[in-house]
C-alpha cells in the first residue's frame, strides 16, 4: 500500500541571495532565495533551514517548506507564515541579504506506482508544501484534482499557481463561506470520494484536518500519505524534538518524513 521509498538526497549547506520578500496578507509571505545547488536536487515534499540573516546569535535555524522552483532550478519561493520571533524577523529582511541555507532535507511525496487518480488536500498554507508534487503528477499525466482550504477568500494565496497548473479551479471551501463551500475542506473531500474514484490522496495542514481526511480515505481503501511538520530544533535527526508516533515506532519528522503513510500514523 505505501508508496516507493527513496534515499533521501545528500544534504548541502550552501550561501544564498534573497531575491524578494514579499508580503500577500496581513500573515503570509513568499520569499525568493537564490541557491542554485540546492534547488536542483530538492524533490516535492522535502524542505530547508535557514539562518535568517540579522538572527546569527541564535543558534538553532528555521525549517521552511519549499513551494516552488523555477524553472532553471536555481531559485526556491517559500511560502511564510508570521508566527513566531524568526518569521517576523524575517518579513524584514531585504533583497540582497545573503542567507545559509541547509538541504535538501526529509523524506518527501513519492506516490505509489500505477496510479491514476490523484487527490490532493491541503489547508491552510499546506498548499506550498504539496504544490511541486502537484506538479510533478500532472507531469506524468495523472488525472489531479485538488482540495484547498483556508479561513477566508484572502488566505487562498496558492490557488492562482494551482489553477493555472490543473487548467481549472481547485475545489474551494473557506470557514467564512467567503469562497467555495462554506465550512472545512475535509466536507468537500469526502463529497469527492463519493463521487468518484481515486487511488492516491497526498494531504498537508493542520493535524486535526489530516487526521479527518485519513480517516475518510482509508476508509474508503485509498492510500493517504500526510506531511507532518512537527516543531524542529536541529533539522538532520540528532535532537529528537520532532519525534512522530507510528505504528512502527517512533520516527523522526525531520529526516524519516515529514512524509508518512498515513495508516501508519498513531494520532
Amino acid at each position: 500500500m505505501g508508496g516507493k521509498v527513496e534515499p533521501m538526497s545528500a544534504i548541502l549547506e550552501e550561501k544564498g541571495t534573497v531575491l524578494a520578500n514579499k508580503q500577500l496578507t496581513d500573515r503570509l509571505w513568499l520569499v525568493d532565495v537564490q541557491v542554485e545547488n540546492l534547488a536542483s536536487q530538492l524533490e516535492p515534499g522535502q524542505f530547508v533551514h535557514m539562518q535568517i540573516p540579522g538572527m546569527e546569535g541564535h543558534i538553532l535555524r528555521r525549517p521552511f517548506s519549499v513551494f516552488y522552483v523555477n524553472d532553471d532550478c536555481s531559485v526556491i519561493t517559500i511560502l511564510y507564515q508570521v508566527v513566531g520571533f524568526g518569521s517576523k524577523h524575517l518579513t524584514t529582511v531585504q533583497p540582497g541579504a545573503e542567507v545559509s541555507v541547509i538541504g535538501p532535507v526529509g523524506h518527501g511525496w513519492h506516490a505509489p506506482e500505477g496510479i491514476e487518480h490523484a487527490l490532493l488536500v491541503a489547508g491552510g498554507v499546506g498548499g506550498a508544501p504539496l504544490f511541486l508534487h502537484a506538479k510533478e503528477l500532472v507531469g506524468q499525466g495523472i488525472d489531479v484534482e485538488v482540495v484547498l482550504g483556508a479561513q477566508n477568500a484572502q488566505a487562498l494565496v496558492v490557488e492562482p499557481e494551482y489553477a493555472k497548473l490543473l487548467g481549472t479551479e481547485p475545489h474551494i471551501a473557506t470557514d467564512d463561506g467567503s469562497r467555495g463551500h462554506a465550512g472545512f475542506c475535509t466536507d468537500v473531500v469526502a463529497k469527492r470520494i463519493e463521487e468518484k474514484h481515486f487511488d492516491y490522496v497526498a494531504c498537508c495542514g493542520p493535524e486535526p484536518m489530516m487526521k479527518i481526511v485519513s480517516g475518510i480515505t482509508l476508509k474508503a481503501g485509498i492510500p493517504t500519505f500526510i506531511s507532518l511538520e512537527k516543531r524542529m530544533a536541529c533539522g538532520i535527526g540528532a535532537c529528537l524534538s520532532c519525534i512522530v508516533e507510528t505504528k512502527q515506532g517512533r520516527k523522526r519528522s525531520c529526516v524519516d518524513g515529514p512524509v508518512f503513510d498515513a495508516s501508519e500514523a498513531i494520532w
